[in-house]
């Protein structure tokens, strides 16, 4: 007997909101319908693949292992029906007209320079709104494995990312940052060694931007003792600031975010730290439209540039 689906995308959507919110009023109210409607079509979804999709309970508790791998499918068709008819749209209105929503998810240390590329392509593709979110390299990868964010600004040579297309944006290296009352701020270049005995407050564990600066201390064999950590790189800056800690952060920080009173950037030496960053996307066939166009920008501005894309 060959099993019959009658499922439509409207179901799909509904289980992807409710996955997402975690909550049925919620997830209805995204949907602009009715708790009941959203609740009944998810209930239609389970009876018509005859397994459960959601634990049963007074409110929403999760998905079924079955329910789990529901979504994932769910959420891949989802991708793939946006971008059919963002193509479909290109080819009524033209190349240049595609419209849409870009999510990005951007690590910490690239959200300035990430400025810089979400301005181009609102240029280019003025019917293109973009959702910028922070995220850890880790954390990237996995929005993009669930279809969550469309594209991601990581590091493309401290982690890997088999199974994703890449392309260079620029290279990342590391300055001391001192209050200008600190006795290193007359000088032009600092050791890592030396860094490590200053009060230093640098990124959180978790982000890859920590890890690279880890691996640089192990390198000049020592180890600082953070007095502070924080995931927000502002916070780094207010506390070189205000508090006359030392931070660790990528150089072109101080040109993009403007002078900033009473910093002083000091390059860091021994060792000579750099580390390739660019935009990772699903590798696909065919691409998303809106990914073929990231990639065209990248592409022109280092075409125009000489090299990737430079403070």
């Amino acid at each position: 007997m060959s099993l019959r689906i009658q499922m439509d995308i409207r179901q799909l959507q509904y289980l992807a909101a409710l996955a997402r919110e975690k909550h049925f009023t919620r997830a209805a109210s995204a949907c602009n319908v009715t708790q009941p409607t959203l609740s009944g079509r998810i209930r239609q979804l389970e009876q018509e693949l005859g397994v459960p999709i959601v634990e049963r309970g007074q409110r929403y508790v999760g998905l079924t292992a079955e329910g789990e791998r529901v979504l994932k499918w769910a959420l891949h068709i989802l991708d793939a029906w946006s971008s059919l008819h963002q193509e479909i749209e290109q080819f009524k209105q033209g190349r240049t007209q595609l419209a849409g929503r870009l999510a990005l998810g951007v690590i910490p240390s690239a959200l300035p320079m990430a400025a810089q590329l979400t301005s181009t392509i609102q240029r280019q593709y003025p019917e293109v709104d973009i959702a910028v979110m922070s995220q850890t390299s880790i954390e990237i990868l996995r929005s993009l494995e669930e279809y969550t964010i469309d594209a991601g600004v990581t590091y493309l040579d401290n982690e890997s990312i088999e199974g994703f297309i890449s392309a260079p944006l620029y290279t990342e290296r590391y300055c001391l940052f001192v209050h200008d009352e600190s006795p290193m701020a007359k000088r032009t270049s600092v050791t890592w060694a030396e860094a490590a005995q200053l009060p230093l407050c640098l990124l959180t564990p978790n982000m890859q931007n920590r890890r690279i600066i880890d691996n640089a201390f192990r390198a000049a064999n020592t180890k600082p003792v953070p007095r502070l950590e924080t995931d927000s790189v502002i916070h780094l800056y207010a506390n070189v600031r205000h508090t006359g800690l030392a931070a660790i952060m990528p150089d072109y920080f101080f040109e993009l975010l403007g002078p900033m009173p009473n910093i002083r950037p000091i390059p860091l030496r021994e060792p000579d730290v750099a580390h390739e960053v660019g935009l990772i996307a699903l590798d696909r066939d065919p691409l998303p439209p809106l990914i073929t166009a990231i990639l065209d920008v990248i592409a022109s501005m280092n075409a125009t540039s000489g090299k990737p894309l430079a403070p």
